[in-house]
């Protein structure tokens, strides 16, 4: 499965799910890693011209100090340099003054049109009524001719007088406008700045709650990262890293049970175990056993065939049914003793079978710390530990779709049979920052249990 995983540099989101936060951030590592190697490797094999740094080409150069650093100037602390609060002051009056004057500006640009529309249509009735009286009047009579310039100069200076008036009134409105208006501006920019400093002191406190999860995140993380290379430092100690394929190899047993091996063959104790159990009990002698597994094509034993009396099968990449999951357990887990405990045929209490994760924490809720137990997992071909801790429970994925059992994300073990990696985890921690010890199992309920079907 984890395999699978960095081939195609994709996890479905489902699965995912399952595994907690360490868990995704040791994943994390080792698909960044696989994409490193990937790159290295492509460089290795580029053949492309190295691009050279043309003469004429531009750059930036910083100003040093004296010190030979980088010259910076911070506004408001250089000797001859106002306050901060006294320029942002000036700038908001300067700001308040201008926009009053534009508005003043024009207001009286309106206003002056209005007075000249105003006295220039009263000019035009004036001239019109004394134009009726003047034909009312002689043509010939000097006197009246004098009168009507006079009285001419008259209108002329009354209207004079009162647009002087009318534009002095206008001035004065115009400018307690423009005082009006500055104050205005500036208590608003006022209320605007403690606006801003109150935004500001928000966004000041949400940045603080941004560092403090980042920082967490990092921790997570780095506990993720030193719990990947420990395990990694561990299976090469141990020579079962990833990359043993050959986990499992052809098995010949002579008649004397003494099995011979070949190559790099794995022969457990319990499987000389359960064939002479078998031969004495007269359920048939069991002369061989083969089992040969592919990652994404999988196919029952000549053994298991005989026994389930089913056909050649090719198991989907990930179980699609009930009856899909009982029929991998009987074809490929149970030659393998998947369920058992280590040098017995007896069922191991800690396995439970075909259960739900919500039925897990059930029958783990009132159990103490490392309390655990194991289930088939309906999400990939292989199981689900299910741990006890101190404030609630998790869960870690066994992959088991190889010819080896391993943690789905955690562990970089592999171990060649179920119980070897739980016997394992009674004395090695899981984590190190969980620090999960296997301490006791679950007991079943029941003591009559079907196991969901996979021992029938």
């Amino acid at each position: 499965m984890l395999q699978q995983i960095l081939r195609d540099m994709y996890i479905e989101p489902d699965l995912l799910a399952e595994l907690n936060e360490e868990q995704k951030q040791i994943l994390f590592y080792k698909i960044r890693e696989e994409q490193v190697r990937r790159w290295t490797e492509r460089e290795n094999k580029s053949d492309l011209p190295v691009c050279k740094k043309r003469d004429d080409q531009r750059g930036v150069e910083w100003l040093l100090s004296s010190d030979g650093e980088v010259w910076v100037w911070v506004m408001g602390e250089s000797p001859g340099d106002k306050p901060f609060e006294d320029i942002v002051e000036e700038l908001m009056e300067e700001r308040a003054r201008k926009q009053a004057q534009q508005e003043a500006q024009e207001l009286r640009r309106v206003k002056e049109a209005e007075i000249e529309k105003k006295f220039r249509d009263g000019m035009a009735k004036e001239k019109a009524r004394f134009a009726a009286e003047k034909w009312r009047e002689e043509m010939d009579d000097r006197k009246a001719a004098k009168q009507e310039e006079e009285e001419d100069d008259r209108i002329r200076e009354k209207l004079k007088k009162c647009e002087e008036e009318e534009r002095k009134r206008g001035e004065e409105e115009i400018r307690q406008t423009e005082e009006r208006r500055a104050k205005e501006l500036y208590i608003s920019l006022k209320q605007e700045e403690k606006r801003n400093e109150r935004y500001d002191k928000e966004w000041q406190e949400q940045l603080q709650r941004s560092k403090v999860a980042d920082e967490e995140m990092k921790c997570k993380a780095r506990r993720a990262r030193d719990e990947y290379k420990r395990q990694s430092l561990r299976g090469i100690e141990k020579g079962l890293v990833a990359g043993l394929s050959g986990l499992f190899h052809k098995t010949d047993l002579n008649q004397s049970g003494h099995g011979k091996r070949h190559g790099a063959v794995i022969e457990h104790p319990a499987l000389r175990d359960e064939s002479s159990h078998s031969s004495a009990a007269g359920a048939g002698s069991l002369t061989s056993t083969h089992y040969q597994g592919q990652q994404n094509c999988r196919y029952s034993s000549p053994v298991t065939q005989s026994l389930t009396e089913c056909p050649i099968w090719i198991r989907p990449p990930r179980p699609n049914s009930l009856e899909s999951i009982i029929r991998w357990f009987k074809e490929e887990q149970k030659p393998k003793r998947a369920g058992y405990e280590r040098n017995s045929n007896n069922i191991a209490p800690w396995f439970h079978g075909i259960i739900s994760r919500q039925e897990s924490e059930d029958l783990l809720t009132n159990a103490a710390e490392g309390c655990f137990l194991v289930r088939v997992s309906e999400r990939i071909w292989g199981y689900t530990l299910s741990y006890r801790t101190i404030t609630g429970f998790k869960h870690f994925l066994i992959d088991a779709s190889g010819d080896y059992y391993s943690f789905l994300g955690v562990d970089q073990n592999r171990h060649a049979t179920l119980a070897d990696l739980i016997h394992i985890h009674k004395e090695e921690v899981i984590t190190t920052s969980g620090r999960e010890l296997l301490k006791e199992s679950c007991r079943l309920r029941s003591s009559i249990v079907d196991y969901g079907g996979l021992f029938q």
